[in-house]
């Protein structure tokens, strides 16, 4: 009987991934496509950082991950983009940072205001990126060294998927990362 349970909770979740990667090849196929199309509208980004902090909060506990909004960051941030695919690029940017991030680490979200735009950085203090892997980690299923143990788990689709909707947006996301000091992803919005 025991056995039974474990084959089925272990089936449940490869089905699950299997939904899940196949959820994401078809967001990756409707931004290439042009056919999802963007709903631009004007929200704060900050309460939208939070709406995704409480989101993760269970995750980043369990993994001892401290989130913040940077001290620079306290008022409203209006920015004019698709509310829900912004939501997902933070959901992707975040969930890596507590993913790959080290026992007793930190994220934090910070705006700057750039006149037209506004730069959001995602930033960590997690294990990093190596250098040769940066130029790689928005292909479809690449994954680093570090990323394909199978505790992290993932379709290699997440940063992917946040490049497109950036460039949906017209705007661009960058990344630096030093092996053993972290990663930051910063990204513009246009400013409301």
């Amino acid at each position: 009987m025991t056995i039974n349970r474990e084959y089925l909770s272990r089936t449940e979740k490869s089905i699950d991934r299997m939904i899940n990667i196949i959820n994401d090849l078809d967001a990756i196929s409707k931004l290439e496509s042009g056919e999802l199309r963007m709903n631009f509208k004007k929200f704060d980004m900050i309460e939208l950082v939070n709406e995704v902090f409480d989101f993760l909060e269970v995750k980043a506990k369990e993994n001892n991950i401290q989130l913040y909004v940077s001290k620079n960051t306290d008022k409203i941030v209006n920015v004019i983009a698709d509310h829900d695919s912004i939501r997902q690029v933070l959901v992707n940017l975040i969930d890596n940072s507590i993913k790959y991030g080290k026992n007793g680490g930190r994220t934090k979200v910070s705006c700057f205001d750039m006149d037209e735009h506004i730069l959001i950085e995602v930033s960590d203090n997690g294990m990093g990126i190596d250098k040769e892997d940066l130029n790689r980690i928005f292909e479809r299923f690449y994954r680093t060294p570090g990323a394909r143990s199978v505790q992290h788990g993932g379709s290699g689709l997440g940063l992917s998927i946040v490049k497109h909707i950036i460039e949906a947006h017209n705007q661009t996301i960058n990344v630096r990362s030093s092996i053993g000091i972290g990663t930051t992803f910063a990204f513009t919005l246009k400013k409301s």
